[in-house]
């Protein structure tokens, strides 16, 4: 123990500092992945190897381990890309040699989202080797066999179809499987009926295989195949299948000799430290196949050379895996040591299970970790991976015990000034400066930390972002980011260098940043949507932290809002926002969030989010009136027409920028009442600003009148698109798509088409129910489950609180009833658009309801409609027998 106190009293930066640069040339692991590739290539093919040899050392593994994020898995895909086509490669990766050998690569996603499960995994394996071209008999008969005992009635391909795994590599393996079977059986001399039977083959297998006949030498020489067969067909047992499949690749013909790559990505994700069920299951494929090759992604490293996994793993220790042995696990490598052979390569910082490996195995006594296991979790969540960090902590840790101390996790919830010491001491002093300026950026580029300096030349910059501390994303809108530790130390800690900021340099250096983000929004395209949010992101935070006036921000919350495309702008808290009066900044952060989360919360929550925002009183005027219109509008949807009147009033009194808006909002409340002529009227003095031909398109679709209903649609999306306003286009898109959807217009499944396309951009809700409500009109009258999806649809709407989204889809659903005549659908619809509308908006819908199926009106709604009733009656009852007409039609001619 005294040198391990040695070691953490005196050790230096030097010894940790360079641990976690950033993973950015991977140049370096595919050359890592060629040379271990290469040699156990040579190791396969040498005359010594046996692939039936289960005590033999493996070293058939290397691992890329690192923070989630950093491009694990996209480098497992490109290793795959690269191995499978030599022109996927980048240019900048070496051509391999494989002395002749044929590559075969296989990647399996063990991510929870891909639903992974060990069967997969296995059979992932074996349909890869389909492209072989041949069955590998002994182990085709033991699946075969497992198959059908763990899934009687699931024949293998329904279930290769159905989990897509057929599409990905072909549907060669259940005629494989079969062949072996007829060969075997034939083998036998068993008869044809008894021969499709895979209990009866396998048992009869097993006979001649322990009396060693002549009919089955092809067999004969795989040992343990006998034991397999007779093994209870479970999990278990089919773990230990892939050493069949080891014994069938030894065996190939030189024609037919493959390499087989298993790329195993998001290992992390099979388990824990604790629980390794899965991962037990997985090392035992690894282990039972050394003539194949396999590379493993995953946030932490393996720890299979560990002896303390016995018990918990069937093969550990290094005698059993000598190129997983971590040497020294303090210093965190970032490229294995030649000299020992090292298979595991680190990518970036340590993962949180490996900080607490390193701070567990760091300080001992007698073996078991000196650091508790709550004081390593609050150490590895601060340390954000950081090597230095834990090193700091350790120090710290024994600091307080040298005090005569216990120490507590409270004692390392804790910013350490020598990090930043650290950190700054080989830089020079303009680099210091504008590393503390940067750190008012969640990511920038060389320009916006040179100008958020104050300091004339951009060298400054240009050296900064090429140390080890900086991380670089090619592809971001600005490409670097301090290491998130860094970041938050040198804002936070009482730093004690000679060159320390004051409070008043922070908040000078925090004006110079917010006016560099408003320079670049300002210089980029007005249509960058990407540039005006990451702005507003960066620069609200700035604005709020160091409570500074709003300025362009103002104009960049107008852009943000006019798009209507609504990207979300949830902000971490500030770091010091406890017992802080709010700024208008907060109050902004609030109001953006609002309008953008209304598309996924219940209108009900987003009124009472903007009435808070509007009570504050610290938005300028212009501000306050978004709170009061997007209120407004919230109100509308939850059928508080009254409320929403009033606000949209008071918005269109006031002149700004959303009076257009407001009086569209007006003209909307008299649809809604069925005022149909008002508010056509009031659409011709809207203009492109009230979006006048959306408002003519919601006027006429109820009418009946689909064609000049949709030719408003088209023209409103075509002034979106003009304008530049992609929300504005996906909505109007949405709205021809339901219109036409009534129709038996051959287009409507393009319309459709062009609508979720349009909204794949943005996030708008209403609209995105609106196309769906469009599938399920398209639909209408067919047996395609349109009831099913209905209910469905009405649930998701539920959630929302958007009753005029509820209504329209009652009303595609007396639609549907109408087409097929079904009385008392009919009736049941019409009673529940009654009670959807009982406030009297919206409540025309139940007249067309009665149109459509052509039933007597007998309490009508107070509808003004544009023409008499019975022509409107007449528009919606022709549509029903359209309809009718286009299926029967279809039914006639066999068309889909």
């Amino acid at each position: 123990m005294a040198s391990r106190d040695l070691r953490a009293l005196f050790s230096t930066n030097d010894r940790t500092l360079g641990a976690a640069e950033a993973f950015t040339n991977r140049q370096a692991q595919w050359g890592f992945v060629v040379t271990a590739l290469t040699e156990h290539v040579r190791h396969v093919n040498s005359p010594a190897f046996a692939a039936d040899d289960l005590e033999a050392a493996r070293d058939n593994v290397v691992v890329f381990h690192g923070i989630g994020g950093i491009g694990k898995s996209t480098l497992s895909r490109k290793f795959e890309a690269s191995l499978v086509d030599p022109g996927q490669r980048p240019a900048q990766w070496g051509a391999p040699v494989w002395g002749g050998a044929r590559i075969l690569p296989v990647r399996i996603d063990l991510a929870r989202s891909a639903n992974p499960d060990f069967e997969k995994v296995v059979l992932s394996v074996r349909l890869a080797l389909a492209g072989i071209g041949r069955p590998l008999p002994a182990f085709d008969l033991a699946l075969r066999r497992y198959w059908e005992h763990q899934h009687p009635g699931d024949p293998l391909e329904d279930f290769l179809n159905r989990g897509g795994l057929a599409a990905r590599f072909g549907k060669a393996l259940p005629q494989q499987m079969q062949s072996a079977l007829a060969d075997v059986a034939q083998a036998l001399l068993l008869p044809g009926t008894v021969g499709s039977a895979i209990g009866q083959v396998t048992g009869a297998l097993v006979g001649a295989l322990r009396e060693r006949r002549q009919t089955v030498r092809a067999l004969s020489g795989c040992a343990r195949l006998a034991d397999l067969l007779e093994s209870e067909p479970d999990l278990d047992s089919l773990s230990y299948y892939p050493h069949l499949l080891a014994w069938e690749l030894a065996r190939l013909p030189a024609a037919k000799k493959v390499t087989p790559v298993i790329l195993l990505d998001a290992f992390e994700e099979i388990g824990d430290r604790t629980h390794r069920d899965f991962e037990r299951l997985l090392q035992r494929l690894v282990w039972l196949m050394p003539n194949a090759f396999f590379v493993i992604t995953g946030r932490s490293r393996l720890q299979w050379a560990d002896e303390a996994l016995q018990g918990q793993l069937d093969f550990t220790g290094p005698s059993a895996w000598p190129g997983l042995l971590v040497h020294d696990i303090p210093r965190a490598r970032t490229e294995p040591s030649a000299r020992s052979r090292e298979r595991q390569m680190l990518i970036g910082d340590f993962s949180f299970e490996d900080c607490d490996d390193y701070l567990a195995r760091r300080l001992s006594v007698n073996g078991r970790p000196l650091i508790s296991d709550a004081i390593r979790r609050v150490i590895g969540q601060r340390s954000h991976g950081l090597p230095l960090y834990l090193d700091l902590s350790v120090m710290r840790f024994l600091e307080i015990r040298r005090s005569g101390n216990t120490p507590q996790p409270a004692d390392f919830d804790h910013d350490f000034p020598a990090l930043i010491a650290r950190t700054l001491s080989d830089l020079t002093a303009p680099e210091r400066h504008v590393l503390r300026s940067a750190s008012l950026f969640s990511s920038f580029d060389v320009a916006l930390a040179t100008r958020a300096a104050g300091v004339p030349q951009e060298a400054p910059a240009l050296r900064l972002v090429e140390r080890p501390f900086v991380r670089e994303t090619p592809f971001g809108l600005w490409p670097f980011h301090l290491h998130a530790l860094i970041r938050a130390t040198i804002r936070g800690a009482d730093d004690q260098t000679d060159d320390r900021w004051s409070p008043a340099d922070w908040q000078q250096a925090a004006v110079r940043a917010l006016a560099a983000l408003g320079e670049q929004w300002r210089s980029g395209s007005d249509r960058d949507r990407l540039l005006l949010v990451g702005c507003l992101r960066q620069g609200l935070a700035i604005a709020r932290d160091y409570r500074l006036d709003l300025g362009w921000l103002v104009e960049a919350a107008w852009t943000y809002i006019g798009d209507s495309v609504w990207e979300p702008l949830d902000l971490a808290a500030s770091p010091e926002a406890e017992g802080v009066t709010a700024t208008a900044a907060d109050v902004l952060v609030e109001l953006l969030s609002a309008l953008a989360r209304r598309q996924h919360e219940n209108r009900a929550r987003t009124v009472e989010r903007l009435v808070a925002v509007a009570d504050t009183g610290l938005l300028p005027a212009e501000l306050h009136e978004v709170a009061i219109y997007y209120r407004a509008k919230a109100q509308r949807d939850l059928g508080h027409t009254e409320g929403s009147r009033q606000g949209m009033q008071l918005v269109a009194a006031g002149g700004g920028r959303l009076a257009a808006n407001a009086r569209r909002g007006l003209a909307h409340l008299s649809r809604l009442a069925g005022d149909f002529p008002t508010a056509l009227e009031a659409a011709e003095h809207l203009g492109w600003e009230g979006r006048h031909h959306r408002v003519v398109g919601d006027v006429r679709w109820v009418q009946g009148d689909m064609a000049l209903a949709a030719e408003a649609f088209g023209a409103a999306r075509a002034e979106g698109e003009e304008h530049g306003k992609s929300g504005e286009a996906a909505m109007s898109q949405a709205m021809r798509a339901f219109t036409l959807a009534f129709t038996t217009d051959p287009t409507t499944d393009d319309e459709i088409d062009l609508g979720e396309h349009l909204l794949s951009r943005v996030d708008l809700r209403a609209a995105t129910l609106d196309v769906r409500i469009a599938a399920l009109l398209r639909d209408a009258g067919t047996d395609t489950g349109v009831e099913d999806r209905a209910q469905v649809l009405a649930e998701e709407i539920s959630t929302s609180g958007l009753l005029f989204v509820q209504a329209k889809l009652e009303l595609a659903r007396a639609f549907h009833y109408a087409i097929r005549d079904d009385q008392v659908g009919a009736a049941s619809s019409i009673s529940r658009l009654r009670e959807l509308t009982r406030e009297g908006y919206y409540a025309y819908y139940v007249d067309i309801a009665h149109f459509m199926a052509d039933l007597p009106l007998d309490d009508p709604s107070r509808a003004r409609w544009l023409d008499e009733q019975q022509t409107v009656r007449q528009r919606w009852r022709s549509m029903v027998i359209d309809r009718r007409a286009l299926l029967a039609s279809r039914a006639a001619t066999g068309t889909p």
